[in-house]
C-alpha cells in the first residue's frame, strides 16, 4: 500500500453525508496524486471532534497504514497556567495520530479503529516551537493494533512518548 498524504489541520476534514470518511486522503502514486475513494462512511463523525483536535493544533503531514507524521506549532494558546505546554496537547496528538493510522490500515476491510488505552509519558517541557509527531504501528492484528507515537522538538529531543492500543471494528450499518 502506498503512502497517504494530506496537508492541513485534522479539524478541517470534509464530510460525506453526515459522517466523514478516510477518502479525504490522497494516495501518492508514481509522483502524482490520486484520490482514494470507496472507504467506509460509517466512521464516527469527526466533525464533532474537529474543534478539539483543531485547538490542539495537530497538522497531519502523511498518513499510511503503518506510519503517520504531523506537526504542531506550539505557542501560548497551548500553555498551562504555569507557562508550559499542556500535556493534553500531546495526549491528543498521540491518540489522533495513532487512530488515523490504525483506521487507514483497516479501511480496505470496511473497518475503523478506536482507542482502548492511551498511555502518554511527558518527558520534557517546552514553551513554544514546532514539534514533530510520528506514529508507527508496532503490531497490527485481526482485532487489535498497537501504535507508538513520539513527539520531538526541532533538535530531535523526545518531548513525549505514547502508546495506543486500538480495537478494529466494523461500524454499524
Amino acid at each position: 500500500m502506498g503512502a497517504w498524504v494530506r496537508s492541513g489541520q485534522v479539524g478541517g476534514l470534509p464530510a460525506v453525508g453526515s459522517a466523514p470518511t478516510i477518502s479525504f486522503m490522497t494516495q501518492l502514486t508514481e509522483g502524482s496524486a490520486a484520490v482514494v475513494a470507496g472507504t467506509p462512511t460509517a466512521s464516527p463523525a469527526l466533525e464533532s471532534l474537529s474543534r478539539f483536535v483543531e485547538a490542539a493544533g495537530l497538522e497531519v503531514d502523511t498518513v499510511g497504514p503503518e506510519r503517520v507524521t504531523g506537526h504542531i506549532d506550539l505557542d501560548q494558546s497551548h500553555h498551562t497556567p504555569w507557562g508550559i505546554v499542556h500535556g493534553g496537547v500531546y495526549t491528543t496528538a498521540v491518540e489522533t495520530a495513532a487512530s488515523i493510522g490504525a483506521s487507514a490500515a483497516v479501511a480496505e476491510r470496511g473497518q475503523v479503529a478506536v482507542g482502548l488505552t492511551n498511555t502518554t509519558h511527558f518527558l520534557r517541557s517546552v514553551t513554544a516551537g514546532r514539534v514533530v509527531v510520528e506514529a508507527t504501528a508496532l503490531n497490527q492484528g485481526r482485532t487489535q493494533q498497537l501504535w507508538q507515537v513520539d513527539i520531538t522538538d526541532g533538535a530531535g529531543r523526545r518531548l513525549a512518548h505514547g502508546e495506543v492500543r486500538l480495537q478494529n471494528l466494523t461500524p454499524p450499518a
